[in-house]
């Protein structure tokens, strides 16, 4: 099991985070970080020997409902994810959303774009592992989340913390027991119900014990999605989500 930090799209936070971390989740978009625009060079350079992973755009929508927009979504992430294939990037972060996540009918599109973009990520040699965001207007919702990737045989990235915000740690055992399986990635970072979100593993009310019990023999990647620049912070919540996962680091 690799454990790893995100750093948003800030190649100096890159450079600056803890050489401990095996690997390192870059946030890149043509907004933001374009892959083109990143000099290999440099980056090698702030990796320092870790791996890469990468989060494609935090808010482009999944879906649409006219084709012509769905074409454009997925041409869009095939070219992110070609750069980043290239950059040496081994997975690739995607949120699920839909246009209309109340409408079964539009499950169908979602899968269909889902299959997509992760079969973009095949084609580039990168893995894609979409992302849980149900407790968002446009999330989808954790068991449709389960079922589509299921269907469409893509890895999810389970944050423990969207699911807490979504449902409560009942909602994070449900979803693990039913789909974890499927999970090839975590996003770790504590949360409270009054809307504090990514804090320290253990400063809030996630039970990390309902994660690792219906998680045991873990063997992907974890990624800290703690918002601090505190590398005691960083170090101490990796050590924890370890211990909880019946790991050393």
């Amino acid at each position: 099991m690799d454990i790893g930090v995100t750093v948003g799209d800030d190649l100096d936070r890159l450079a600056a985070s803890p050489a401990a971390f095996d690997f390192v989740e870059l946030g890149v978009g043509a907004g933001s970080l374009p892959p083109e625009s990143i000099d290999p060079g440099r980056l090698g350079r702030a990796l320092a020997g870790r791996d890469l992973a990468v989060h494609l755009p935090y808010s482009q929508p999944l879906t649409s409902y006219a084709s012509e927009v769905n074409d454009a979504i997925v041409a869009y992430q095939r070219r992110l994810l070609e750069g980043a294939g290239a950059l040496g990037a081994e997975k690739a972060v995607l949120h699920a959303t839909s246009a209309d996540r109340d409408d079964v009918e539009f499950r169908e599109t979602a899968a269909e774009q889902l299959r997509r973009v992760a079969d973009a990520g095949r084609e580039a040699g990168v893995e894609v592992v979409v992302e849980n965001v149900g407790h968002q207007h446009r999330g989808i919702q954790l068991s449709v989340l389960g079922d589509i990737a299921r269907e469409t045989d893509t890895a999810v990235c389970f944050d423990v913390g969207h699911a807490y915000m979504e449902g409560g740690n009942e909602a994070i055992r449900r979803f693990l027991r039913r789909y974890g399986d499927r999970v090839s990635h975590l996003h770790c970072h504590d949360v409270r119900r009054r809307g504090d979100t990514h804090m320290p593993v253990g400063a809030g009310e996630v039970d990390y014990e309902a994660m690792s019990a219906e998680l045991e023999g873990f063997d992907g990647t974890v990624a800290l999605e703690v918002f601090t620049d505190d590398d005691g912070l960083l170090v101490d919540s990796a050590r924890r989500v370890a211990g909880h996962l019946g790991a050393e680091w």
